[in-house]
């Protein structure tokens, strides 16, 4: 009786490795965890040795897995690059999920899942927004593929992609405080960013704050700003919110990188293309420098 390995459970077994573990493998594969681990002994059957075995809590591949391990990703390659070099739909289409910061959703997700689609037509585009913190849990988890985060890339599979220009928004009647007062500052709750890049540049230039009001989400941190209880800092690509104008009398806020973090043993072919799309998203619509007065008298040292 002839042997055969079979794409779809290479698949999985690739996928334990990269993801490091079985419910991991699976989330990433869109999978049931019994259907991962089913066709890992479909595998051990047919080859007739164990390949990952049970330690502690977790598992490790056995002389027969790492061998196989190898060989497996060479047989996925030529399998996956047979396919697209023939235009041809793999049977385990890939969906790529992409979470996002709210901060760079509206203006860069658009772009980014345009340019994708176009890139791989076969590839079902995915979004999750949410907070940097879930977002970062999630990939731990393998429940999302791609994030957009601001900051720095810190991962060592992070990578930079570009920067994003933060500008002072505050409701068109709001005015400085006195001379000596402190600015009412509308702030996301921490850990943020933004949060940390306004707090940070206002101390700097001796500016002295008083919280005006906390917000989970951008609905309401854009709502609390328009309603006057103080000004904040965002990354809006240029283009002011509704209802919200630009100020010129705070201090300069330096940029806020945006990165790119995949989850453990996303294709490179994808995450190159996601670095190449915003990238290019962001050399094209970044926004013309806002002209920044020094501190005017009204926002003087505390």
């Amino acid at each position: 009786m002839a042997r055969n390995l079979g794409i779809i459970p290479l698949r999985s077994f690739v996928a334990v490795a990269d993801c490091g573990s079985f419910q991991r493998a699976a989330t990433s594969l869109h999978l049931s965890q019994g259907a991962v681990s089913q066709h890992v002994r479909r595998l051990e059957e047919t080859l007739g040795r164990t390949l990952i075995e049970r330690e502690g809590r977790g598992s490790r591949f056995t002389a027969a897995g790492e061998a196989l391990l190898g060989h497996a990703r060479r047989i996925l390659a030529l399998h996956d690059e047979t396919l697209r070099e023939l235009g041809v739909e793999s049977e385990l289409s890939q969906t790529l999920v992409i979470g996002s910061t709210e901060h760079a959703a509206a203006q860069l997700l658009p772009g980014l899942a345009s340019s994708l689609k176009a890139t791989f037509p076969h590839c079902r585009v995915q979004f999750r927004i949410d907070r940097g913190t879930q977002l970062r849990s999630r990939l731990a988890d393998g429940r999302i593929d791609l994030a957009l985060l601001l900051g720095p890339a810190e991962e060592p599979a992070a990578r930079t992609v570009g920067e994003l220009e933060l500008t002072w928004y505050s409701a068109p009647q709001w005015g400085p405080p006195a001379r000596g007062e402190p600015v009412p500052l509308v702030a996301f709750d921490p850990p943020c960013a933004l949060r940390t890049r306004a707090l940070e540049t206002l101390a700097a230039n001796r500016v002295s704050v008083e919280l005006g009001c906390e917000a989970a989400n951008l609905a309401g941190f854009q709502a609390a700003v328009r309603a006057g209880l103080g000004v904040g800092l965002m990354a809006t690509l240029g283009r002011s919110p509704d209802g919200l104008v630009a100020r010129d009398e705070l201090p300069a806020a330096p940029p806020l990188a945006l990165s790119v973090t995949p989850r453990r043993g996303l294709p490179d072919h994808l995450v190159d293309a996601a670095v190449r799309a915003l990238t290019h998203l962001l050399d094209r619509r970044g926004p013309a420098p806002i002209p920044i007065r020094s501190v005017t008298p009204l926002l003087g040292a505390a």
